[in-house]
């Protein structure tokens, strides 16, 4: 298997076999490469990198995960992942259009600052963004502005116009999987309806021995990232995963504190709080009483 590091531009465009027009940021078009694929490789980023396949012909895995990658399908990598890419058709010269930027690009930026926002940077399995015919336009466009500007003679303008269109693209894309997100409603609420199943089960019998129940506990659970799942929940309940979490712990704290053979500190314990105090302070945020005066005005 060829092992691939992509730690600068330069290494980008070199491995393309494509010119440098801007020491930290590239549009590699595959089809206008020299780029001959491998059967197998992996690719270890250390740069962004967000790329729009139209073909299919290739696979990819992020771990022993495989993408949810196929036709008109946008995938997203960030600095510290590596990715398994196997072509699975030779006979197809792939349709592949990325844009790769080093991280440096953004300093001092309001993108740089704000780039976490961008969550599915961190996307893994099954969580590739799929793109309507009109979205691949678009997609297409913005990448056009930013090529065109590369070209351009670099001047004082050069940073901030390429950052602009670097963050308009992500804002597109943020909006397109909002709309995945609503168009696979049913796809969504199975995995709703799951997380409140497991959450109810791990409430009742594994909190007591495991701690708390965390988001990346669940989301792990339903084969999702961590990122991906909690826009999921949120974009199908209109509430976080980790207030999903902390409205059922609430729940079953309720209905314990109405068993008064049960401790306070008891109740704390089989919910998974560490420390009493805890607890308490977790109860009352949110009732405005303590565990006391709500067993007492009960």
């Amino acid at each position: 298997m060829e092992e691939i590091r992509f730690d600068s531009i330069q290494q980008v465009n070199d491995y393309y076999g494509i010119t440098t027009f801007h020491p930290l940021v590239t549009v590699v078009h595959l089809e206008r490469s020299n780029y001959t694929a491998t059967t197998k490789s992996q690719v270890h980023y250390g740069v962004y990198a967000i790329w729009l396949k139209e073909t299919k012909g290739c696979n990819l895995s992020y771990g022993r995960t495989p993408y949810d990658f196929d036709e008109q399908t946008v995938t997203s990598f960030e600095p510290g992942q590596t990715v398994t890419v196997e072509v699975t058709d030779r006979s197809v010269r792939p349709k592949c259009v990325g844009l790769l930027f080093h991280p440096d690009f953004l300093n001092r930026t309001n993108l740089g600052r704000n780039i976490r926002r961008y969550e599915f940077f961190s996307y893994s399995s099954t969580e590739a963004l799929h793109l309507s015919e009109t979205e691949v336009v678009v997609f297409k466009q913005v990448l056009d502005m930013i090529e065109a500007e590369l070209k351009h003679p670099i001047d004082n303008h050069t940073r901030e116009l390429i950052v602009s269109n670097i963050e308009l693209l992500l804002n597109y894309c943020l909006r397109f999987y909002d709309r995945q997100f609503i168009t696979r409603e049913e796809i969504n609420h199975s995995v709703v309806k799951q997380f409140d199943l497991l959450l109810r089960e791990y409430i009742k019998d594994k909190a007591l021995k495991q701690g708390l129940p965390t988001v990346s506990y669940f989301a792990d659970k339903c084969c999702l990232s961590t990122g991906y799942f909690g826009q999921l929940v949120k974009t199908e309940t209109g509430r976080t995963a980790k207030d999903f979490i902390n409205d059922h712990l609430l729940t079953a704290a309720k209905e314990q504190l109405n068993d008064e053979r049960l401790s306070i500190n008891q109740v704390a314990e089989s919910l998974g709080f560490e420390y009493p105090q805890h607890f308490v302070r977790f109860f009352k945020q949110r009732t405005g009483m303590t565990p006391k005066e709500y067993r007492n005005a009960g």
